[in-house]
This record gives structure tokens, C-alpha cells and sequence, in this order.
């Protein structure tokens, strides 16, 4: 058996090989554009943490799903399954000096112990995006903003894919009024999170056992979600003012999109709740239009996590999209964009008498900042000429004994294989 078999990739694990890299890297590099558009700085931070840093958020059942382990310092810990819990950790330890807001962004590496299936894997990149110390609707906005035009930006449109947006303090006051009790919200929240998924059946059994309601009321909160958009929320509760208050804050948070020209893009959905604990007020989920794949992206505000992790109490918005699902969708649209192979030039010596020379053009061409390559080995012209094909070339500098003697060269366009002379010291000069 060759090595080569013994040493298969880890279930759930990705290999980037350069073309794979490259439609890897367009994401990333659109990410950082839109980010940077909108003012965010970049941060980063460990693969590895305490593992206690996560059983502190999402408690001990967490577990199951991480790659832990005690190290040899006798340290239980774990490779990151997501990035807040670090933000939140090194912002504790600084954020008290720094101006708010503080608008970081980032995009780890995030390793989770799941079963597979389209969509997930047991590794993953995300982009996090976060403001930190802004407790006003602006920032749930931007946050938003910042999601769809990252996906803009990569050349998908409202008719792709859409963010479906809720807000748990909302949620909170509807169920309230069915008759939930305030301690009982979690596991009402934990039903209404399976709805889309589970059996009515499932759901009425729920809200009975666990969260304690009599058949009335079970009735009554499930017709909430039976039209789960707001005219249907406004109509059924919009005089009671601890709704009224929600509703009207969720008016200006669509206005404020569409007076961005992302009105199309959002709509509003009851039944998003983010599974997530720590999630306080509107949150929001962005999917394709189909239906067809798992969330891209999920996110909303938390105002109570850096406290969680022992930091100072300050409001929070942020979100995490992964590359796994945006990259099925991407596929699916033909919008993975070029994977070819490119250099600006290829630097072609006729005979060993002009390799110097070829040495010397690559250098400085590479340090006016053009991609160059060249033959490590002496080549026939037909076999080097095939090399800047395949090296995705743009134009090849063919270095013959005559053209160099009369201080020219040939630049042949790789394109359509014109050829043309060109004085050597202006191509060494950059004219």
C-alpha cells in the first residue's frame, strides 16, 4: 500500500488546493472589502482556548460537539467552535480604554465535532462581524447592512437569497401574552426555534410538558406563527403597549434598511429566535431564496456576553457566516468566480548564453510588482511557450541572441498570439 493511501484526510476536513484556495481566497478577499467599507478593523485570535470559556456560554452539553482535550499542562481545552466567546475574552481585558464603538471584524478557522451533511462540516471559515459598545438601533442596522452587502459583493442579489429578521424582546412580550410564564420563555423559545421543522404534534406535546401551558393557550401561541409577519403581529397585539413599544422599533429598523437600498432584502419572520441563549433583542437570519440550504448566515444583538466572560457589561451586535453553505450557494448560481492559473509574464531565454538576462528582467519586473516566472531548467521555445500557457501567462518576453544584441526582445501576447518587439531597457525600466 502506497503512503499515499495510508494517509487519508480527517472526515469533515477540507484541502485548498490552488484553484480550490483562489475561490477561497475571492470570498475572504470580498469580506474584507465590505468590512473595510463600512470601517471595521480586523482582529484575531487563538485556535485553542479553555474549554470552560465555552461551558460558560452555552453550558456543559456543548461539549459533545468541540475537539477538547487536557494539554500537558493538566489544562482542559478546546479548539474554537466560534469566535465571540474569544471577542468577548479579549475585549474584557481591554475594552474599558478603548472608544466605542468598536466596530472588528474577522475570519477564523472554527472546528466543531457534528455530523456531516451539506452545508456543515467539521471545519469551516466565518466571517464576524461585531460593534461593540453602541446600544442604539444604529448598530443593529449596520450589522445587518454589513451581511447583505458581503454577499452583494460576490455578485448574489435579492433574488438569491434574503435575511429574515425577529426580535426576542418582541417575542418575549407575544408569548407573555399567551399566558408563558417569564421563567418558562427559554423552553418556549427552544420550541419555537423547531417549529419550520417539527411536527405540530411535537410542538403542542412541548409546550404542554415544558413549558406548562393548558390546550387554550397552546392554541393560542401556535396561531402566532401560523402568519409569523408583522401587519399579522401588529393586527393581533399592536394595542398592547409592551408590544406596541417592539413594533415600533422594528418600524424604524426596516425604514433605516431601506433607506439604504436593502429594503428587498429583509423580511420579517416571527419563528427566527437564534438558538443561542445570549441573544437580547432582534436577531436575524439570511438564507437563500429557494429554500433549498442551511442558514448562510445568523446573528443579532447580545448585550450580555462580555459580562458572561467577565468582562464589563456593554451592548453588542454582531454575526457569524460561514463559507460552507455560502460556497454551495455560489456554486449553484455560477458565481464561483476564475480559478485559472495567472502570471503577468513569462520570461522565455532562447538559448543558457540569455538565462542571466532572463534572471535579471524577472527581478525587476517583480519588484515594479508584476507576477513573473521563468524555466528552472533549459527548455526547447515550443516546450517553454506551452509552460506560459499553462502557467496562465499574459505575455511571454522571449529573449533570442539577436533581438538581445540589438538591446530588443519579443513580447508575444498570450491572448491572441500576437507578437511585437520591444526595446529591452525600457521593459527593464518599466516604460
Amino acid at each position: 500500500m502506497s503512503k499515499g493511501s495510508r494517509f487519508k484526510r480527517l472526515p469533515g476536513f477540507r484541502d485548498f488546493p490552488p484553484e480550490e484556495f483562489q475561490a477561497r481566497a475571492r470570498v475572504f478577499d470580498a469580506w474584507r472589502r465590505v468590512a473595510r467599507r463600512y470601517g471595521f478593523e480586523e482582529y484575531d485570535g487563538p485556535p485553542l482556548e479553555s474549554l470552560d470559556l465555552y461551558t460558560e456560554k452555552s453550558g456543559d452539553e456543548i461539549v459533545g460537539q468541540l475537539y477538547n482535550f487536557v494539554d500537558k499542562g493538566g489544562r482542559d481545552v478546546a479548539m474554537r467552535p466560534e469566535m465571540t466567546p474569544s471577542l468577548a475574552r479579549i475585549l474584557g481585558e481591554r475594552s474599558r480604554a478603548m472608544p466605542k464603538p468598536i466596530r472588528w471584524f474577522t475570519i477564523p478557522q472554527l472546528f466543531r465535532y457534528e455530523r456531516q451533511q451539506r452545508g456543515r462540516l467539521r471545519e469551516h471559515f466565518q466571517w464576524n462581524v461585531d460593534i461593540v459598545g453602541e446600544a442604539d438601533l444604529g448598530a443593529d442596522v449596520d450589522v445587518l447592512a454589513v451581511a447583505i452587502d458581503g454577499l452583494r459583493e460576490l455578485g448574489l442579489d435579492s433574488s438569491d437569497f434574503h435575511a429574515r429578521v425577529s426580535d426576542r424582546r418582541l417575542l418575549a412580550a407575544l408569548l407573555q401574552a399567551v399566558g408563558v410564564a417569564e421563567e418558562r420563555l427559554p423552553a418556549a423559545y427552544a420550541v419555537v426555534d423547531k417549529l419550520e421543522r417539527a411536527p405540530r404534534e411535537w410542538a403542542e406535546e412541548r409546550l404542554a410538558e415544558d413549558v406548562g401551558l393548558e390546550p387554550s393557550q397552546v392554541d393560542a401561541l401556535l396561531a402566532l406563527f401560523d402568519d409569523p409577519g408583522l401587519e399579522a403581529v401588529r393586527a393581533a397585539f399592536g394595542d398592547r403597549p409592551e408590544v406596541a413599544d417592539h413594533l415600533a422599533r422594528l418600524d424604524q429598523y426596516l425604514a433605516d434598511l431601506t433607506a439604504l437600498g436593502l429594503g428587498e432584502y429583509v423580511t420579517f419572520d416571527l419563528t427566527i429566535v437564534r438558538g443561542l441563549a445570549y441573544y437580547t433583542g432582534i436577531v436575524f437570519e439570511l438564507f437563500d431564496r429557494k429554500g433549498e440550504l442551511r442558514a448562510i448566515c445568523g446573528g443579532g444583538r447580545y448585550d450580555r456576553l462580555l459580562e458572561l466572560v467577565g468582562g464589563d457589561p456593554l451592548p453588542a451586535v454582531g454575526f457569524g457566516m460561514g463559507d460552507v453553505v455560502l460556497g454551495e450557494l455560489l456554486k449553484d448560481r455560477g458565481l464561483e468566480g476564475e480559478t485559472k492559473p495567472g502570471v503577468d509574464y513569462f520570461v522565455a531565454p532562447v538559448s543558457p548564453r540569455e538565462r542571466a538576462l532572463a534572471l535579471e528582467l524577472a527581478a525587476q519586473l517583480r519588484s515594479r510588482g508584476h507576477s513573473v516566472v521563468y524555466p528552472l531548467s533549459p527548455q526547447t521555445m515550443r516546450k517553454q511557450l506551452k509552460s506560459a500557457g499553462t502557467a496562465g501567462a499574459r505575455y511571454t518576453v522571449i529573449l533570442g541572441p539577436d533581438e538581445v544584441a540589438e538591446g530588443m526582445v519579443v513580447l508575444r501576447d498570450m491572448g491572441d498570439g500576437s507578437e511585437r518587439r520591444v526595446n529591452l531597457q525600457s521593459l527593464l525600466d518599466g516604460e
